[in-house]
């Protein structure tokens, strides 16, 4: 870095980077806990305790990682990061092909920078050839670079949409809002540079921090703000407002691609399976496949119906056809717990006697020595 000049300082999503001369760039990833700090200008000051604020900044800051030194001694630059969860990549490519190069290829288009590909067409097609929940999708940088939790959160409450709600469900009016609430966030967040202070007084993201806080998690409304687990992440919704409209995680997960049976099953009310609902506590990984072999077992269940359904159609058809099966059918009687023999008449039909049970007569000597033996584990010797 010697000696080179920076050019520019650009972004995509989470990633940041150091436009330089020639073909080394810098690329930069801050993490959960990475920050950069300038030495004449105090960038973290609404992050301060309200007793620090006027204190000056301290310089060199702990934590730093790097700390790149201008040709003007009055500014230095400090790449910051406590726990070391950040990330720095030195890139070796054409400025104009940086975002062409991994890692940056590997990320979907940015919603401040990429609004010409980020369309609410380009969307729409996103969502519906996914079937996941959309805050998963969202938080996926594959799919869209720079959405995190609080912001996924407030895009979703902004346009009414429930987190769990899978992404194909969705209708043009609701894809719409949620393009809309994507921009207006991102845009709004980003202008005054993540500075919450100045974030509209409407947001969700002022009220949803105080989580497990009795009557202390609701809006200035009075509606409530519950938090949820999806995608692995906690959100937070507004229950009053954010419906479910369309299928949700539990709903049909792995199912959908077990057998058309099964999706077929689903809405057929005739079903005599009982139906398997999840424990809350159960683990999602075991859900899923008690889900997945409750469906089988009701697609297996219709299965059988139409199956039987067809035969006793089948079976009529043919004695409609054929009254000497007919008449034969009828013959037949269920056995019943007594013995029963099937005798036949002069005139050919079925009839059915009991069977004479057989008494068996034993001697003396019989009983006497029947009552000294075992027989299959019990003892044996009573006259009956």
């Amino acid at each position: 870095m010697t000696g080179k000049k920076i050019l520019d300082a650009k972004q995509q999503g989470k990633y940041f980077w150091l436009e330089m001369e020639g073909k080394t760039h810098p690329v930069m990833h801050l993490g959960m806990t990475g920050w950069i700090k300038f030495k004449n200008d105090d960038t973290s000051h609404y992050y301060r305790k309200p007793d620090d604020e006027n204190k000056p900044q301290e310089w060199p800051p702990r934590f730093w990682k790097f700390i790149l030194q201008l040709e003007n001694d009055s500014n230095e630059i400090a790449f910051v990061d406590p726990r070391r969860l950040a990330r720095i990549r030195v890139v070796e490519a054409e400025a104009k092909e940086l975002r062409n190069t991994t890692p940056l290829k590997e990320n979907g288009p940015d919603p401040v920078i990429d609004k010409d590909i980020l369309t609410e067409a380009w969307l729409e097609e996103k969502l519906k050839s996914k079937k996941v929940p959309v805050k998963a999708l969202m938080l996926d940088q594959a799919n869209i670079s720079g959405i995190g939790n609080w912001v996924a959160d407030e895009i979703l409450y902004q346009a009414r949409i429930h987190p769990e709600q899978y992404s194909y469900t969705f209708s043009s009016a609701q894809i719409a809002a949620l393009h809309k609430a994507m921009m207006d966030v991102c845009g709004t967040a980003v202008g005054v540079l993540a500075d919450s202070s100045q974030f509209p007084e409407s947001w969700l993201m002022r009220y949803r921090w105080d989580k497990g806080k009795k009557d202390k998690n609701v809006l200035p409304n009075g509606d409530k703000i519950v938090h949820l687990k999806v995608g692995g992440r906690t959100s937070a919704i507004v229950p009053r407002l954010q419906k479910k409209t369309g299928k949700v995680a539990g709903d049909v997960g792995s199912a959908d691609e077990v057998s058309e049976d099964a999706a077929d099953s689903q809405e057929d009310s005739t079903s005599d399976v009982p139906r398997m609902i999840p424990h809350p506590k159960m683990s999602k990984a075991k859900a899923k496949k008690l889900l997945i072999a409750d469906e089988i077992a009701v697609a297996e269940e219709a299965k059988s119906k139409r199956t039987r359904t067809t035969k006793r159609k089948a079976n009529s058809d043919n004695v409609d056809a054929d009254a000497g099966v007919k008449e034969e059918e009828q013959e037949y009687v269920m056995p019943t717990k007594k013995r029963q023999t099937k005798t036949i008449q002069a005139n050919g039909s079925k009839t059915t006697k009991p069977k004479a049970a057989k008494k068996e007569v034993k001697t003396e000597d019989a009983v006497a020595e029947e009552g000294t033996r075992r027989r299959s584990g019990r003892l044996s010797g009573k006259v009956v």
